[in-house]
């Protein structure tokens, strides 16, 4: 058996200390594997995640951020100034499309968290760095449409690394106030 100096082996336990205290119970953020999860229950309702290629809903968007540090339903780390955002049913990770209707802005998020569990009205929890990307932070529940996309390779990169995806120009105001009269009729 080899022999070690205490240096040696206190530098090698100082270095497998600190592996630990860097989030080694937490999951790496990547894109794979997606996890669907089986379906489950809070507050009296039911959720099942499910594969939705074609999702396009109206709907509210609420915002949290005082949980920086947490576990997210994907494993991760919650980073509050992140771009991301937690939905009830679409798999871990899946990217939207954010269109605030108020304003027209849009913002691509990375959906990494499970939420909002408050009335069907509400549709996405976005992160405060999220919310303060789309321009809503201070607008309490936003009215917004959610949209799955496929973002560039390039996008998809930068929002796991905690950035923006590229900016993206704000729909019509044609489509916008399309858009929010669809969701009045809707009865929100």
């Amino acid at each position: 058996m080899p022999k070690f100096s205490r240096s040696t082996l206190f530098v090698a336990g100082l270095s497998f200390a600190m592996t630990g205290c860097a989030g080694g119970t937490f999951r790496p953020v990547n894109d794979s594997p997606v996890r669907l999860g089986a379906a489950y229950r809070v507050k009296g309702t039911t959720y099942v995640p499910v594969v939705d290629p074609d999702y396009d809903v109206l709907g509210y968007a609420s915002w949290y951020g005082t949980e920086s540090g947490n576990r997210t339903a994907s494993g991760e780390r919650f980073r509050a100034d992140w771009i991301t955002a937690a939905h009830t049913t679409l798999p871990l990770p899946t990217y939207v499309e954010v269109t605030a209707l108020d304003t027209g802005r849009r913002i691509i998020v990375r959906i990494n968290d499970r939420g909002p569990f408050v009335g069907r009205a509400r549709i996405i929890d976005l992160s405060r760095g999220a919310a303060v990307g789309l321009g809503v932070r201070s607008a309490g529940p936003a009215a917004v449409r959610v949209r799955r996309v496929e973002p560039s390779e390039a996008d998809r990169e930068r929002l796991r690394k905690g950035k923006s995806a590229r900016a993206l120009p704000p729909i019509s105001e044609r489509e916008r106030l399309n858009l929010r009269s669809q969701l009045t009729a809707a009865g929100f």
